[in-house]
């Protein structure tokens, strides 16, 4: 329970612990960040990182010179790019394994089942429209991998969609974070941020559910 109040505090409070990590580490801020990002595509037990409000957040950072926005982009859009390859190797070696097994807390069925429900509808567009939409950005590259889609073709598709998805949010950042009614109510704009990238997996799960009642 403890730990959930962590998270919260942090989601709640993104730009203020956000600062803190700039002051106290300076240039490795973007090591850590890498790390970050790299995590949240890359490993498939850590799907619920804060990715898109983080993104937005350190955009705003940039822009007020703390960090800069080339070392961003161009860093972040590597780890998001390693991140999904690592993924789909994963999902390539262990994934059919994994199927196999009965339902855990990392795999669970109602996540597999809604990243395959994205590949019926987008087919290999998933791997970009997936991106933006938490979770099942994490598990999309895991069950290309488990399928077969080629390594080459997937590369395409993950290059395209990891350098849209930390441009559109960094850029986000950058250029809107800095006005008034944003700085005013940061909280507010990082928590419409998750709603609305939740807000498609949401539909769709009501939508599955009641084709399937």
């Amino acid at each position: 329970m403890e730990l959930i109040k962590d998270f919260i505090e942090i989601f709640m409070h993104l730009d203020r612990h956000l600062s803190a990590v700039i002051q106290a580490y300076g240039g490795w801020t973007y090591a850590i960040l890498f790390l970050i990002i790299f995590c949240e595509t890359g490993l498939v037990v850590t799907p619920i990182l804060p990715g898109d409000s983080l993104l937005f957040a350190i955009g705003n950072f940039a822009a007020l010179g703390s960090l800069k926005i080339e070392y961003l982009v161009a860093g972040l859009s590597i780890a998001a790019i390693l991140g999904d390859s690592v993924n789909y190797a994963i999902g390539r070696y262990l994934g059919p394994k994994v199927f196999k097994k009965t339902d855990s807390r990392i795999f669970r069925k109602e996540y597999l089942d809604r990243t395959h429900r994205f590949y019926e509808k987008y087919g290999a567009r998933t791997i970009i429209f997936a991106r933006f939409v938490p979770i099942v950005r994490t598990f999309a590259p895991f069950v290309a991998g488990v399928g077969a889609m080629s390594y080459g073709k997937f590369l395409i598709y993950n290059i395209t969609g990891g350098i849209a998805w930390i441009s559109i949010f960094v850029f986000g950042g950058y250029f809107f974070g800095s006005l008034p009614i944003v700085k005013e109510n940061f909280t507010i704009v990082i928590l419409a941020i998750i709603v609305l990238s939740i807000m498609p997996g949401v539909i769709e799960f009501i939508r599955a559910r009641r084709q399937t009642a």
